[in-house]
């Protein structure tokens, strides 16, 4: 009956995150508003935000349907504060920002999708700031190795609107979502009935002797 349960929370959520992707493009909420954000009630928001572009970039090791590379996220310093956005993927071959065209110099206009921050790294891979080396978008992190304050603790995945040069490629977020409750209650009650017949052999059996 929990696996029930779990899946009617499950497909509730589903629904949830596809009516914020499709809902349209809205303002970030107030910096007040920052601490109480979970990913439950705010991840996968359709937003959009304002500013400049800092010169802060930070490669995230990345395996995305275009190939392995890495996620570049940079901080963009609004009027409440900085918010760390994906600007998108590049292969490994555009690790280096000589390969790219450079990015916006002025104010720019963000559209993407609300992320929580991934603490702590990939499987088995911690991040290791010191020698630049990420498996995770972790926000406080990235903000201290770039010696950031008042940073929003989420981060934005940039949509698939070019960027100069083609480069990064935004608009990858892939949504996935496991959801395998019915199959482990299907299973759970055929356990509980082939359990119920066995009992009912074996008593059966115990008084026929």
């Amino acid at each position: 009956m929990w696996q029930i349960e779990r899946l009617g929370w499950k497909l509730d959520l589903i629904a949830a995150v596809d009516a914020r992707v499709k809902a349209p493009s809205s303002a970030l909420p107030p910096p007040a508003d920052w601490a109480a954000m979970n990913a439950t009630d705010d991840e996968y928001r359709h937003v959009q935000v304002h500013g400049t572009l800092l010169h802060c970039e930070t490669l995230v090791q990345a395996l995305t349907e275009l190939g392995g590379g890495y996620w570049v996220m940079t901080p963009l310093q609004t009027v409440d504060g900085i918010v760390l956005i994906n600007r998108g993927f590049v292969p490994s071959d555009r690790r280096d920002p000589a390969t790219r065209a450079a990015q916006p110099g002025g104010p720019v206009t963000v559209t993407g999708l609300l992320r929580m921050s991934e603490p702590g790294g990939g499987f088995l891979r911690p991040n290791d700031p010191k020698d630049g080396r990420w498996y995770s978008r972790d926000v406080p992190a990235i903000a201290n190795a770039c010696g950031l304050a008042k940073v929003a603790p989420f981060f934005i995945d940039a949509d698939a609107t070019a960027n100069p040069g083609g480069s990064p490629v935004g608009g990858l977020t892939v949504i996935a979502f496991s959801n395998n409750h019915l199959l482990y209650a299907i299973i759970w009650f055929g356990l509980a009935l082939l359990s119920a017949v066995g009992s009912a052999l074996m008593l059966r059996s115990a008084r026929l002797r």
